[in-house]
């Protein structure tokens, strides 16, 4: 099709590594101190979030960011702020007992 893959690969790991050197200097001026786990927590609740919203699906992966944003600021502001990321990974817990596949996932049936 005349679309060379490797440098579209290449171009996409770019951008992919100039946005996360980004997000680093943000979250190291927000947040002064600089220790091996300081990016680790955001990482993890990313990551939650595209499981949550369904592993390759762009808009799952938005759409359940926007979501446990919204429940974990609820659950911070209405029942406890030391419980606050319990509350994501309890509802990820839930998410997963009832939609193995996130909520915008599909279930792909494996050919044996």
């Amino acid at each position: 099709m005349g679309i060379n893959v490797n440098i579209t690969i290449s171009v996409t790991f770019a951008i992919g590594s100039a946005l996360a050197a980004i997000a680093g200097v943000l979250l190291c001026s927000a947040y002064p101190t600089l220790m091996p786990t300081t990016g680790s927590m955001p990482g993890i609740k990313a990551f939650t979030a595209a499981v949550f919203g369904g592993i390759g699906s762009i808009p799952g992966a938005m759409i359940g960011g926007i979501l446990l944003g919204i429940i974990e600021i609820l659950g911070k502001a209405y029942i406890s702020t030391e419980l606050g990321d319990a509350f994501v990974f309890a509802v990820l817990i839930i998410v997963l007992l009832f939609r193995p596949s996130g909520l915008f996932g599909k279930n792909v049936r494996e050919k044996v």
